[in-house]
């Protein structure tokens, strides 16, 4: 414990616990992933700050919170979103304790997915500001998936042509 004064204040800091904000991440890291599992549309998109960005799978998925939950919403609506359960996660934090990022890796429908994102604390609660999914793709199958998508990525990156 730091103990620092000035003039007429005396202020008591208490050392920074990296553990317990870890843990308090990792639970509402666990507990949006089964929010979409369970189509709780409120608890998901609860957990993204206002100004988010999502970036999916496909190259064109890079989208605000309002983008992606437009897109969501007819899934969670029926019931069913998507279930991502975790395998591991790795998570980081700064040295004043308001800003983490993380690393997951995820067992999906897609089959094993990684996610990376960052979260800042605002006020007393913890928002997702950036999240990143992406389809894990073992090194030695790398050129059969070069190979499928060489079309559409033909297609898609005609667009960035000037």
């Amino acid at each position: 414990m730091f103990i620092t004064t000035g003039c007429n204040s005396l202020k008591i800091e208490k050392p920074l616990d990296k553990t317990a904000i870890k843990r308090k991440i990792n639970t509402l890291l666990t507990n949006w992933h089964k929010a979409a599992a369970e189509a709780n549309f409120d608890n998901y998109f609860g957990v993204l700050d206002s100004v988010s960005i999502y970036i999916g799978t496909a190259g064109e998925e890079n989208w605000t919170k309002e983008e992606f939950a437009n897109f969501s919403k007819p899934y969670f609506d029926r019931g069913k979103a998507w279930s991502f359960t975790t395998l591991e996660r790795n998570i980081y934090v700064n040295k004043d304790g308001d800003f983490v990022w993380f690393d997951e890796l995820l067992n999906t429908w897609m089959g094993t997915c990684r996610g990376s994102g960052v979260l800042e604390k605002t006020s007393n609660s913890w928002k997702i500001k950036h999240y990143v999914l992406s389809v894990v793709i073992p090194n030695n199958d790398i050129q059969k998936v070069i190979e499928a998508k060489k079309k559409n990525d033909s297609v898609f990156l005609k667009k960035f042509d000037k």
